[in-house]
């Protein structure tokens, strides 16, 4: 028997569980697996369930304020920079942006936030494995600057449909190309 963890599931109390659930049956083209009106389950993979959606009778959670301490994300990764790039049009197509675009190095990465405004996060790794990316985060690169700059994702996606090897967009001297950005954590701190 190994002792190895996996993660199992997140679960968001809610005012609006119709809401929740489709919003990330969209994003993450997730599977609804039970619901009922105070609660429902969702997957995107083998799971029985991946998140779930509790509500409260009549709307009666109190919202938690913007900009506050907690959970600050949760992140789906994808298999490669072409299908992250492909969920961001059609995302896109259906009127949900990101609202923070990060070349962290490490990751390319698509923060949006989701009907409640907790933001979810879409990236791709950059390294071929886990101890390559380790490695990145302890080299000078990283070391200068660990979140990393904000990139126009249309540029990513024009680019990458030109033929742009995604070997030299998920690069941060590709992100800084694109020319002056504000810096992310000036995007997560706003409320609109």
């Amino acid at each position: 028997m190994s002792s190895r963890l996996k993660f199992a599931h997140a679960v968001l109390m809610t005012n609006q569980v119709a809401a929740m659930r489709d919003w990330y049956c969209t994003v993450l083209e997730a599977r609804v697996v039970y619901e009922n009106p105070m609660l429902c389950f969702v997957t995107f993979d083998e799971e029985h369930h991946r998140l779930a959606f509790v509500g409260a009778p009549e709307g009666t959670l109190v919202e938690r304020p913007p900009n506050s301490t907690g959970l600050m994300h949760t992140a789906f990764t994808f298999p490669d920079l072409g299908a992250l790039l492909e969920r961001y049009a059609s995302l896109a197509a259906r009127g949900i942006e990101p609202r923070v675009p990060i070349q962290h190095g490490v990751t390319t990465s698509l923060y949006y936030r989701d009907p409640d405004g907790q933001f979810v996060e879409l990236q791709v790794d950059n390294f071929a494995s886990a101890a390559e990316g380790t490695a990145y985060m302890h080299g000078p690169e990283f070391a200068a600057d660990p979140i990393g700059p904000v990139y126009d994702p249309a540029r990513m996606l024009a680019d990458y449909r030109a033929g742009v090897p995604a070997a030299t967009l998920q690069t941060r001297a590709w992100a800084l190309a694109g020319g002056p950005m504000p810096h992310a954590m000036e995007l997560f701190a706003r409320t609109d």
